[in-house]
């Protein structure tokens, strides 16, 4: 049966355990593959633009995020990688990478390789579905981005950012309430947003008057969210957090039953 775990204490299975129904030998997988963490310290880059990519990961804690960055020494932040977030389910398929990536603080990793990506797909529907479900949220997240970005007054750029952060860790059981850690300096926010950190003091000095946010020793709050959702004209469907449609559940269910009875049929056939 089914087996729904969105406050499991690893990160990856939190997370995919949102999208579609796991079962426990499902989670056992997952679990697994996150059994061996790597520690990497803050400012570590994992991946550099234009060379190959290695190999796939997952951040079962800390944070890291990808990035572009210029000739003239700026740099713009493209999305930022939080515990259970896969680093690249597709990226092995590159010749090279389009962008880096780095450690922002003191980070663990789950080294994961690409035939054991194939073999979980392979083997494992619901972890399939739920991985291409994590997929298709990440490729919404960067349209969103887009439009923020492409038509949003600063204001609005970043009520939208600590919203979609509180949602995110909220998925995964990482915020408290309406709290969530927030390890990032205005130039971080800054990179991310397209803005100057001056400008991104004065919005943050402008919230906290208004008693809309809370940002202090590395802990965002954020005390009015309807009404920070209202200033980014946004709310959280974009994201994808509701389970598969009832459909796909009962597809994914009839696979497994599928694949579980051809060992049966294979052995009747010797």
């Amino acid at each position: 049966m089914p087996h729904h775990n969105g406050q499991s204490q690893n990160p990856l299975v939190a997370k995919l355990s949102g999208f579609a129904p796991l079962s426990r030998d499902d989670v056992g997988v997952l679990e697994a593959l996150c059994s061996k963490e790597e520690r990497v310290n803050a400012g570590v880059t994992l991946v550099d633009e234009g060379t190959a990519p290695r190999r796939g990961f997952v951040v079962t804690h800390g944070l890291a995020c990808r990035y572009r960055l210029f000739a003239d020494g700026h740099r713009q932040i493209l999305t930022l990688l939080i515990p259970g977030d896969f680093y690249d389910l597709h990226g092995f398929l590159l010749s090279v990478a389009d962008h880096s990536v780095v450690t922002m603080v003191p980070t663990r990793l789950a080294t994961i390789e690409r035939g054991k990506v194939f073999e979980i797909v392979e083997h494992h529907p619901r972890i399939g579905a739920a991985l291409w479900w994590s997929a298709m949220q990440e490729a919404a997240m960067l349209r969103e981005r887009i439009v923020v970005l492409g038509r949003r007054n600063a204001r609005a750029r970043i009520a939208y950012f600590f919203c979609e952060l509180l949602w995110r860790h909220r998925a995964i059981g990482l915020s408290e309430d309406q709290t969530l850690r927030l390890p990032l300096t205005q130039a971080d926010i800054a990179d991310t947003l397209g803005l100057t950190a001056v400008h991104v003091n004065r919005v943050l000095q402008g919230l906290r008057r208004e008693g809309l946010i809370t940002l202090a020793h590395r802990r965002l709050t954020l005390h009015q969210v309807d009404r920070l959702q209202s200033i980014a004209q946004l709310n959280q469907d974009y994201l994808h957090l509701k389970a598969v449609p009832a459909a796909v559940e009962r597809d994914l269910e009839g696979r497994v039953q599928q694949q579980a009875a051809e060992p049966r049929r294979a052995a009747g056939s010797c």
